[in-house]
């Protein structure tokens, strides 16, 4: 199979991915509007940072444009003719833009006289508002998310009734408590995750489509061609490396997979991975990139926005665990390369490092200066406008990367329409935490959790696990993670865990929702690029990523990993001291060579192909390298050590004999 064309790669989008069912206007007097109102959206964006509007309102305008971009750029339905705008669709835009048009003009009334009450045209605006998001993000991201929505949303208007359990029981609210919560203040529909979306998640992405535009991709592509295209089993390796850092700009899994999947998948079955090994492989890589610093798909700002943890100590707690991960895909990948002996691409057809670096090694500069800022505490949202500006200016150090003033324009105008997959999940995970917030229904949740735990830390986490896993299923990474933190890390306080560590632990198993049957849509997507079978590549991925579930709890119960020291710290400190050196190189030391064991127990290979029996002791014996206790240290480092003596001696023998 050759590299996919654009055609075919936005086909295969469509087909996974619903943000890709766009129109294709026929007339240009439509399409130049759409594209004017992307500009002035991401101009808009970009404006704020530095002059900012009342939460409220801003929150309001954000939502309100987006939605009305979502009824002119995604049909009603999947048949519909996509070439023009329909008429229902031109009133909706106009509604769209009402929603926060109504409240910048009521503002003031809103917040001094009324006090936030509402009276009867505020109820008619948030139900209107509610119907219009709801519609949006099923046009936008499936049916999931706000059937979920929705679910919630009908909670307090039976809550009070006698039939439900007494745990679940709440007051009676009438339409103005609900909808008033919806709308009027910053704990419905404009929650923190809203505000996360305009002050920050919205330039990110902005900055991700300059990048696109000055051609990373490309670069990391080429990049990890020349680093590890010639090495045992390269292509895979290839995908690994470009997917991740990929991801971890982009945060959209899907799209990565078919976007660098395209040019990878077709490279690793030439050389003679399976169909459904090579779709895995993309897709294992592309989710991870989400959990890869210095970005981390917007994640990290979120989770430094939720908990108020400091970015830079985000980032630097996520280090370890994410190079653990991409370390556990690249031992699997090698092994599985070994054992079926393929082999790499001759060097003579790959790019040079040096070439690469002199032809796009500039691109780095922008996201090493992004870094920068961030270390410096300068504002996120103020960091990621400076780092776009550095992107264009840095773009211009080499033709082949300099972008003209069209290519500007495209690049905000490809921002803006990128974004709203991201903005209307928000908004309805604002209607989730609307109703939390409202009623008992998060510590109905958390005592769930905590009762089906029983009182063991191992079972809670098992537990919040599954929940996270199902809460993430068929979700972005950032609405994921939102509605896990919300519902299911509080679980953890009952364990003085704190806070950081808790939503780390759901952030992950939240986005490995994606590789997770039977909604692994990412794996989906590399199936359909690959030819392999989608659920056969879903669980294909669910063994390349085995380490990654197995991370999160190696982290709760030694914080070390996360290069943080939790003793004697409350459960919701902001900031932590350093783990002492000698802790954090102990924990990594042996997280690695458990990981490595435990990928070539899976695997079934290290020289040579392992006996069944061979392999369920070396799986043993990196499992318990992975718990953070001595004795089991030292035992595992002999299990494996003596697993890993035996086979490459049984290697030996065997070319010998040959």
């Amino acid at each position: 199979m050759d590299v996919l064309t654009e055609e075919q790669q936005a086909a295969l989008l469509e087909k996974f991915d619903t943000e890709s069912k766009v129109r294709k206007f026929s007339g240009k007097k439509v399409a130049f509007f759409v594209s004017a109102i992307a500009i002035l959206y991401s101009l808009y964006h970009l404006y704020i940072t530095f002059y900012p509007m009342p939460a409220l309102q801003q929150r309001a305008v954000h939502v309100a444009i987006g939605i009305s971009l979502i009824f002119l750029i995604y049909p009603t339905y999947s048949r519909q003719d996509r070439s023009k705008v329909a008429i229902f669709d031109w009133l909706l835009f106009i509604l769209g833009l009402l929603t926060a048009g109504y409240l910048i003009k009521e503002y003031t009334a809103i917040v001094t006289t009324r006090g936030g009450i509402p009276n009867t045209m505020d109820i008619v605006m948030a139900i209107m508002t509610v119907v219009l998001i709801l519609e949006a993000a099923r046009r936008v991201t499936g049916w999931i998310l706000p059937l979920l929505a929705l679910i919630f949303l009908s909670y307090p208007f039976f809550s009070h009734m006698s039939w439900v359990p007494t745990k679940m029981a709440t007051r009676p609210y009438d339409l103005g408590d609900i909808f008033g919560q919806m709308y009027l203040k910053t704990e419905g529909l404009y929650s923190t995750a809203i505000g996360a979306s305009v002050s920050f998640i919205f330039l990110f992405i902005l900055f991700g489509a300059f990048l696109a535009k000055s051609g990373m991709g490309q670069f990391f592509n080429d990049l990890a061609l020349a680093l590890a295209g010639h090495k045992q089993g390269g292509p895979a390796k290839v995908a690994v490396i470009s997917s991740g850092f990929m991801g971890s700009i982009n945060g959209a899994a899907v799209a990565n997979v078919v976007g660098t999947g395209a040019f990878t998948i077709p490279m690793m079955k030439r050389v003679g991975y399976s169909k459904n090994f090579a779709g895995a492989v993309e897709a294992s890589a592309s989710v991870g990139g989400q959990i890869l610093p210095p970005i981390m798909g917007a994640s990290a700002f979120i989770m430094a926005e939720t908990t108020g943890v400091k970015y830079g100590t985000i980032a630097l707690a996520a280090l370890i665990p994410a190079v653990l991960y991409f370390l556990a895909v690249i031992m699997q990948v090698h092994f599985r390369a070994g054992k079926d002996n393929l082999k790499g691409i001759p060097k003579p057809d790959l790019p040079r490092v040096k070439e690469v670096m002199k032809e796009r090694g500039h691109l780095l500069l922008p996201i090493i200066f992004l870094i920068f800022l961030l270390y410096r505490n300068v504002p996120i949202g103020h960091a990621a406008f400076y780092t776009i500006v550095a992107t264009v200016v840095v773009a211009m150090l080499r033709k082949t990367t300099r972008m003209s003033f069209k290519d500007i324009l495209e690049a905000l105008d490809s921002g803006a329409r990128q974004s709203l997959s991201v903005m209307v999940a928000c908004a309805v995970v604002g209607i989730i935490i609307g109703v939390v917030s409202l009623t008992s229904f998060g510590n109905v949740m958390t005592s769930s959790i905590a009762s089906l735990g029983a009182g063991s830390l191992f079972l809670t986490l098992f537990f919040t696990m599954l929940a996270s896993m199902v809460l993430g299923m068929g979700l972005p990474s950032i609405p994921a993670y939102i509605i896990t933190a919300t519902m299911a890390a509080p679980a953890l306080a009952a364990f003085d865990i704190p806070i950081l560590v808790a939503h780390m632990f759901v952030f992950y198993f939240g986005i490995f929702a994606n590789i997770t049957p039977p909604v692994a849509l990412a794996a989906f997507a590399g199936a359909g690029i690959s030819g392999g079978d989608p659920m056969k590549t879903g669980f294909t991925a669910l063994k390349l990523s085995a380490a990654g579930f197995l991370i999160p709890y190696m982290f709760v119960y030694n914080p070390a990993m996360l290069m943080i020291d939790t003793t004697g710290i409350a459960m919701n400190a902001r900031e932590f001291p350093v783990a002492s050196t000698v802790d954090i190189v102990m924990i990594t030391i042996t997280a690695i060579i458990g990981v490595i064991g435990l990928s070539a127990a899976i695997e079934g290979y290290f020289k040579t192909a392992y006996h069944p029996i061979w392999r369920i002791v070396l799986a043993a014996g990196a499992l318990m390298m992975i718990i953070p206790e001595t004795i089991t240290d030292i035992v595992g480092v002999l299990i494996v050590g003596a697993m890993f003596a035996q086979n490459y001696l049984q290697n030996r023998k065997e070319q010998q004999a040959v």
